[in-house]
């Protein structure tokens, strides 16, 4: 039998994406100044991770180098248990599951824990991978508007068995943070059970980078973290953290835990160097953060242009006339700044922008030259 039709059919759909001039494809962009990537305080270039990370596999040379099954079969022994207890002390919970991504525990949480009679509120803003969980879920789930609590509690008023409100801390287009504390406040008073997700968080926030959550001293009022490590941790995978019935619960019933390959020793290894050097990295977050602050006061002195509302490490650049995104993205590009554009699917029609992320081994140079770049091509 032919595959013709089929490859046709796929080829319209590229086709249409590509008349919508949303068609996505991989490319790499060596030697340019990084603006794109999560890497924001250097851990994954880290020297000194590396090395720290060389030295600690050492003591693990007689585990295999890959987890060899999944964990409930052949996959587990103790490095993970060993940093699962680190990992949940560090977030302040009473025990953390490790998942091979943050979309991956996302969709392991999230498919898992609302039952069917249950109800989930989540924030419209909240990630896709969030989202892709709560549609394997048998809960009731609704979208309230992004960061109002005052949406969620009139939403609230129709509801059936356990309630989840599911958001993120600090949301990855935007850069803007949730309102942790009164979304708490709401979901003490209605018997909620509140969800975070620390993805963008963890790392730049609280006195060890623990996340907002532990920086607000809600953890307590959390029933759920979770930690990814690709991002601020330089590493791969991401936990769950939370009551200790909950981790065994989703060794139980977590289809994306149960029915995969555990992680490598070296991504272990890694987790554990980073989580060691973590509370290292103070100066890192203070200059990212300046860094940032230094970026928002100057974009917000350009005509033509308007950026996200609130300071952040990750900031939203709109041009006047979306048209100007691309070439504007390319501009920057030839002129030596990795930016990339980010467009629908991505994000909805009409808010396509510039996503423009900070980092500790930026410069002020460079974040002057960004901006004069920004200047000159809108």
């Amino acid at each position: 039998m032919s595959n013709s039709p089929l490859k046709n059919k796929l080829q319209q759909k590229l086709a249409e994406r590509g008349v919508q001039e949303i068609l996505r494809s991989l490319k790499t962009t060596a030697g340019l100044i990084d603006f794109c990537s999560n890497d924001y305080l250097g851990l994954a270039r880290s020297e000194k991770l590396r090395a720290l990370i060389h030295k600690e596999e050492e003591h693990y040379s007689h585990l295999p180098l890959g987890a060899t099954g999944s964990r409930l079969l052949s996959g587990n022994h103790g490095l993970f248990e060993e940093l699962e207890g680190i990992i949940a002390s560090y977030h302040k919970g009473e025990a953390a599951l490790l998942f091979n991504s943050g979309y991956t525990a996302n969709v392991g949480l999230l498919s898992a824990l609302p039952q069917r009679g249950d109800t989930v509120f989540y924030d419209e803003a909240s990630h896709a991978s969030m989202k892709d969980g709560l549609r394997l879920s048998f809960a009731k789930t609704y979208s309230f508007r992004h960061n109002s609590v005052e949406d969620l509690r009139q939403k609230m008023k129709r509801v059936t068995g356990q309630v989840y409100v599911v958001v993120e801390s600090v949301y990855s287009m935007d850069g803007d943070k949730a309102p942790l504390r009164e979304l708490a406040q709401v979901c003490y008073e209605q018997g909620a059970a509140l969800i975070v997700d620390e993805a963008h968080a963890v790392g730049l926030y609280g006195d060890k980078g623990e996340g907002l959550t532990v920086a607000l001293g809600l953890e307590k009022q959390v029933f759920a973290q979770v930690i990814t490590y690709g991002k601020a941790m330089g590493a791969h995978g991401a936990a769950v953290v939370g009551p200790q019935v909950l981790r065994d619960f989703l060794i139980n019933y977590s289809r994306a835990f149960i029915f995969t390959t555990g992680l490598p020793t070296h991504a272990l290894v890694a987790l554990k160097c980073a989580y060691t050097l973590l509370p290292e990295l103070a100066p890192e977050r203070e200059r990212v953060q300046q860094l940032a602050t230094r970026l928002y006061q100057k974009l917000n002195k350009l005509s033509g242009i308007r950026c996200t509302p609130e300071n952040s490490v990750i900031l939203s650049v709109f041009p006047q006339e979306s048209r100007q995104l691309k070439t504007l993205a390319a501009a920057l590009q030839q002129a030596g700044f990795d930016v990339r554009p980010v467009l629908p699917p991505t994000v909805p029609a009409g808010t396509e922008r510039l996503r423009v992320i900070v980092h500790a081994y930026n410069s002020e140079e460079e974040i002057d030259g960004l901006v004069q770049a920004i200047a000159k091509g809108t």
